[in-house]
């Protein structure tokens, strides 16, 4: 395998992060998998701490909050935000993959901010923690099918729709929804807006209960007639700019939804290791896994599949952070990831037997966190056909 060493300037980071994982979220766990829809308090003091991290600059990158693209240095190579980015959320989904996309101003809305918001609305918006709301009843992987309207009214947007399965959609301050100007000019009218969770005519209708991640809310919203002032359109309002820019925000979000896939799976491969030595099955990484116990074969293949999730992970926050396009990348790095930490939570389960399917441990709650990571930011068959247009040279249009 490759061992790639943390950057020296995020190690202490990286440590804190992991002491935090250990140490407060992974003792939480089990609780509020059971509490569903009942706030998790003790991320409070934790988000508190980010952002003491964040303002005072040694957790630069601390977070959802904190992935922006920076300008290359002059040796061209710089490890910055969206790097740190995934390497605390990998430790933090160590912990717990629920409580992590429960905590406060830490949302995926808050990176889509990052992203593409201009240097005002990154003033304006400090603090306010943002959910992301593009999924609808009509619409899932599809984001260019939104039928959410937005139509211009004077200074502000008048928002018409219902956005579904809105992460945190219960308990943040602002939605970052998206909404087309017009249905008729399909991606190239879709823009996002912040909309403040007070801001008259949206409604949150209904929390789900889920599979997994059952400590983070999961949220309806419907918008009937909701103006939302123009200064809130993120991006551009340019028709013939929209959609690239709106899909910029994948390309550092998808990274930080592998970084979760490949933290839920090291917590699994890392307790699987260890109830298999209690049951007398060692792994020898010095002989061929063919000349070994099925149970030890069988984990150093998870092994080394986690490994390439693993890189693929960092080389895509690498390139965002050099301002190199990484939109394949990024695909690929979910795409392999989410798999990835389904498969490797699945068969640690099955190679424990008893131990992995009952809640005396916490595998089997892995395995029903581990499958929204390959759903939400984009299915695995959606990265699969976007990494295939990438590869090929195909448009949209010419490959469906």
């Amino acid at each position: 395998m490759i061992n790639l060493e943390t950057p020296r300037k995020f190690k202490a980071f990286v440590n804190q992060a992991h002491q935090v994982a250990a140490e407060m979220l992974r003792p939480n766990s089990r609780r509020y998998d059971l509490a569903e829809h009942e706030y998790p308090v003790e991320l409070d003091m934790l988000a508190a701490m980010v952002d003491g991290l964040g303002a005072s600059g040694t957790g630069s990158g601390a977070g959802a909050g904190g992935v922006r693209r920076t300008a290359a240095s002059e040796d061209g190579v710089v490890n910055g935000s969206n790097l740190s980015s995934v390497l605390s959320i990998m430790e933090m989904c160590w912990g717990d993959v629920g409580l992590l996309l429960s905590m406060p101003r830490q949302g995926l809305g808050n990176s889509a901010i990052a992203s593409v918001a201009s240097d005002e609305q990154l003033k304006r918006f400090d603090g306010v923690w943002a959910a992301m709301a593009i999924t609808e009843p009509d619409c899932g992987s599809d984001s260019a099918s939104i039928r959410t309207t937005a139509r211009l009214d004077g200074d502000a947007y008048v928002l018409d729709g219902e956005k579904i399965f809105v992460t945190a959609g219960g308990r943040c301050d602002a939605v970052v929804v998206w909404a087309t100007l017009d249905k008729s000019l399909g991606r190239a009218a879709i823009k996002s807006f912040v909309v403040m969770k007070d801001t008259p005519g949206m409604t949150v209708e209904r929390l789900e209960h889920k599979l997994g991640i059952r400590a983070s809310d999961t949220a309806t919203i419907r918008f009937d007639n909701c103006r939302v002032p123009a200064a809130n359109l993120l991006g551009t309002a340019d028709i013939d700019k929209g959609f690239a820019g709106v899909m910029q925000t994948f390309d550092n979000t998808r990274p930080l939804v592998a970084a979760m896939a490949v933290g839920c799976a090291r917590a699994a491969l890392e307790l699987t290791r260890d109830l298999l030595a209690e049951a007398g099955v060692h792994v020898d990484y010095d002989r061929p896994a063919a000349r070994q116990s099925h149970a030890a074969a069988t984990y150093l293949a998870m092994e080394a599949d986690w490994e390439a999730a693993y890189l693929l992970t960092l080389q895509a926050a690498w390139m965002a952070d050099n301002s190199q396009p990484n939109s394949l990348q990024a695909s690929m790095a979910k795409a392999k990831a989410g798999r990835t930490a389904n498969d490797i939570t699945l068969r640690c389960v099955a190679l424990t037997n008893t131990l992995g399917y009952s809640e005396h441990h916490l595998l089997e709650k892995w395995s029903r966190d581990s499958k929204i990571l390959d759903i939400f930011e984009g299915t695995q068959q959606i990265q699969q056909l976007i990494v295939a247009r990438r590869l090929l040279g195909k448009t949209s249009a010419e490959l469906k």
